[in-house]
């Protein structure tokens, strides 16, 4: 164990990083593996100098860990988060450059946003979001914890100042397998636990990667599996990454329209902001209902009776809810056929 640890993983993470950054578009100095995009979000915001002036901008969709980490280190220097409320349904993504174009003020010292919202799965266009940004000399961080396997990714073309996501998504990578990815003028960027790399002697690495690459001892299986995931999942259809992405892109859609025409509920989103997730608004939920594991009871009711694992999300709050489905290689376009049946048998109840 001492050997691997101190002599042989290195080289080994050297590997791993060169296959993601080149899947991911990117220089492999600029990556750093991280267990999830939440560490990665933690470390970027928690290393920011501000100061009872700044203001953090994000939207009303951002990931709740990823907010509460805003939060916190808002209320440590006094500085101000300010979330942009993006509707939802949506009509185009337009809305969202806008109106976050709106909220910026002399004080924008930060914008977090999604690339792919966990709540509502909607895809924003962070291209234009980090142009318009970069443009006011803002520096931008994109949360694309769903975005990696899902969506085509140039990261050095993107030009954000950060950009963080996760592998055991859509890359189907084992738990613990993230990125984060910093800009060339942007890699002062400090882990969440501050190891020994804080004040090694040693220059034949980074800073960077001698502080990311060892947060103390730990497990690093499940970044080195990262290539043999890639290879993998590529491995399974005839075309490749690009073959999964557009597949799992129809599937989602067609696993949207059915639940749409199931529920007698118009279209939410335009198909442009749509990747391998769809969300469904469904009707208001009951504040008399006993609340489940993950908020409401449908869920359990879903899994319990139908045996279908799928999110229901309160949004923008309750008693407003949706139901977001995900397409994989491995499913089909029958299970959304049974879940539309099993939200109309429960809804009725789930709804008295």
């Amino acid at each position: 164990p001492v050997r691997f640890m101190a002599r042989e993983l290195e080289p080994l993470l050297d590997d791993s990083r060169r296959l993601v950054a080149g899947f991911v578009g990117g220089d492999p100095a600029g990556l750093a593996f991280v267990t999830n995009a939440t560490a990665a979000v933690n470390a970027v915001v928690r290393s920011l100098d501000l100061d009872l002036n700044d203001e953090l901008l994000t939207t009303t969709h951002e990931y709740n860990a990823c907010r509460n980490a805003l939060d916190y280190v808002a209320t440590l220097a006094g500085a101000r988060v300010v979330a942009v409320d993006i509707p939802f349904p949506i009509d185009s993504p337009d809305t969202v450059v806008e109106r976050l174009v709106e909220a910026v003020s002399p004080r924008t010292k930060f914008v977090l946003v999604d690339h792919v919202t966990s709540q509502t799965g909607l895809v924003f266009p962070v291209e234009r979001i980090v142009a318009e940004m970069s443009n006011r000399g803002i520096d931008v961080m994109v949360d694309g914890a769903h975005a990696p396997g899902m969506l085509p990714l140039d990261l050095n073309s993107l030009g954000a100042s950060w950009y963080t996501g996760n592998l055991h998504k859509w890359v189907c990578a084992p738990k613990g397998a993230a990125f984060l990815y910093s800009r060339k003028d942007r890699r002062r960027v400090r882990p969440i636990a501050i190891s020994h790399g804080a004040n090694s002697s040693r220059h034949d690495r980074s800073r960077y990667h001698l502080e990311f690459d060892w947060p103390g001892t730990f497990d690093p299986s499940a970044w080195l599996a990262v290539p043999e995931a890639i290879r993998f999942i590529a491995s399974l259809v005839p075309g490749g990454w690009r073959e999964v992405m557009q597949r799992n892109h129809e599937l989602a859609l067609r696993g949207r329209d059915i639940l749409l025409d199931a529920l007698g509920v118009p279209q939410p989103a335009p198909d442009v902001m749509i990747g391998s997730m769809a969300a469904v608004p469904l009707p208001d939920g009951t504040s008399t209902a006993a609340p489940s594991l993950y908020g409401d009871p449908l869920q359990d009711a879903l899994l319990d009776r139908h045996r279908i694992e799928v999110p229901v999300i309160a949004f923008p709050a309750p008693p407003k809810r949706l139901v977001r489905v995900s397409a994989q290689l491995f499913n089909e376009e029958n299970e959304y056929i049974r879940l539309a049946d099993a939200l109309r048998t429960e809804l009725p109840a789930a709804t008295a």
